[in-house]
């Protein structure tokens, strides 16, 4: 469900939009459309790194809320990401290990919503998501982050895997959520530690579970086979809490 105050219609409204330095996080074009105006406004898109989707003119009407959207809507951020620096001067700042969510193509804004505010709760320096095939801070998040977007910092990536490997180098290490893992008490999760949580329906993707030094299972006793990614992101936030405050 999208809110309109994050929803912009219009040539003029778009472009305005971009000049101001609001986060776009999707512009949707109409299919063919190439006109002047039109390549202005996917040029910037492109400088800023925007996913641009070409659409049917039916997609846009369906979209539309004002039914005068002159082949262009725009969905802007509602809250502003931070950088991935930013996170590491966070967690500096407190004089902590550095603590990190890293989410590999959520696209529930309810369950991106829960686990920020999970990230907020346990004490974690800041949350890390994808450009693409991902849900991005919508007003949905944000409200079901119960205010947790306010203290708690989103970086968005282009690569995931190019992200760990950097931090990585600034001495972090990572930990996985995957059934096929080693039980999670028995891996010691102190330290700087970045903790990464897979999509809804297929889980961690292979590339980034092969850049990650743990591969933790949550203990299972029920007949289902799996938790909600939000859930399952609270249960292994609190055995690293546990670890960190032992």
């Amino acid at each position: 469900m999208r809110y309109e105050e994050f929803t912009i219609e219009g040539r003029n409204a778009v472009m305005e939009a971009f000049r101001s330095g609001k986060t776009i996080d999707k512009l949707f074009v109409l299919d063919g459309c190439h006109d002047g105006p039109v390549n202005s406004i996917t040029r910037e898109a492109r400088k800023n790194d925007t996913i641009i989707n070409y659409v049917s003119k039916e997609r846009l009407d369906n979209m539309s809320k004002t039914g005068k959207h002159q082949g262009v809507i725009a969905y802007a951020a509602a809250y502003e990401y931070a950088e991935v620096s930013d996170i590491l001067v966070n967690a500096r700042e407190k004089g902590e290990a550095p603590f990190v969510f890293i989410l590999d193509n959520i696209e529930d804004p309810h369950n991106l919503g829960a686990i920020i505010r999970t990230a907020n709760l346990a004490g974690a320096h800041g949350v890390i998501i994808p450009k693409r095939r991902a849900v991005g801070l919508t007003a949905t998040v944000a409200r079901t982050s119960a205010g947790a977007l306010n203290y708690t910092p989103v970086a968005k990536v282009t690569n995931i895997s190019a992200t760990i490997e950097e931090l990585k180098k600034e001495g972090m290490w990572f930990v996985c959520a995957d059934m096929g893992g080693e039980t999670m008490y028995n891996l010691n999760l102190k330290g700087s530690i970045g903790l990464v949580i897979g999509n809804e329906g297929e889980g961690v993707s292979r590339l980034v579970r092969e850049k990650c030094d743990y591969i933790a299972s949550i203990p299972m006793k029920g007949d289902i086979d799996s938790l909600n990614a939000s859930v399952a992101a609270g249960v292994l936030a609190y055995e690293i809490v546990r670890q960190r405050m032992m």
